[in-house]
């Protein structure tokens, strides 16, 4: 039953991680782009989270920590230059 939800959720965060980026690549602005990218972060730290329970491996663990870091360092530096036109003050 594990197993099943498992494949489950994954088609379900695979197909949310396409609309992600479908948006990301069509989006009509710049925020919404930028909110697509933050999307897709969140839904592939998901899909690795995921997969690390399915395969029973810590390293997807620690991989998945790292994209999150690195995608909120990145949403707030792209915000930052949204709002202010660059990056450092």
């Amino acid at each position: 039953m594990l197993q099943l939800s498992l494949q489950l959720a994954l088609l379900l965060f695979t197909v949310a991680l396409l609309l992600s980026f479908y948006r990301l690549i069509l989006g009509p602005s710049n925020a919404d782009r930028i909110l697509a990218l933050d999307t897709l972060y969140i839904n592939s730290i998901s899909l690795i989270v995921l997969a690390g329970i399915l395969l029973d491996s810590a390293l997807f663990f620690e991989t998945a920590l790292l994209i999150a870091v690195l995608g909120f360092v990145s949403t707030v530096a792209l915000c930052k230059f949204l709002l202010r036109g660059d990056i450092m003050e």
